[in-house]
């Protein structure tokens, strides 16, 4: 059995979680933040048992968008009007960590 933790942008959660739902994959939602962009993001776990891992991957795949964004990195003390200009940076798509489950109960 594996633990699929996939962190993607808020504006595919809906489309993944249906996706998934429509396969009758078992998914757990958390609401998160990104750290770097300090975006919404939310936090899919997933159990699935290792030949269904790769179909899992592929809906992940299928339903995370990389998209185009921007930020205003803060070069000086993190003055709002320290002169520091967008920067164009990419967001969205999926990070993906499939783990070996040892053990799985369910009450």
């Amino acid at each position: 059995m594996k633990l699929i933790i996939a962190v993607v942008q808020d504006r595919d959660s809906n489309r993944l979680s249906q996706a998934l739902v429509w396969e009758h994959i078992p998914v757990t939602k958390l609401a998160s933040t990104g750290g770097f962009l300090r975006a919404g993001n939310t936090t899919f776990l997933i159990g699935v048992d290792d030949d269904r891992v790769e179909k899992v991957l592929e809906i992940i795949r299928k339903n995370s968008q990389v998209r185009k964004g921007w930020m205003t990195p803060h070069m000086g003390g993190g003055n709002e009007g320290d002169g520091s200009y967008p920067v164009e940076v990419q967001v969205g798509g999926a990070t993906v960590f499939v783990l070996s489950v040892e053990r799985f109960e369910h009450f």
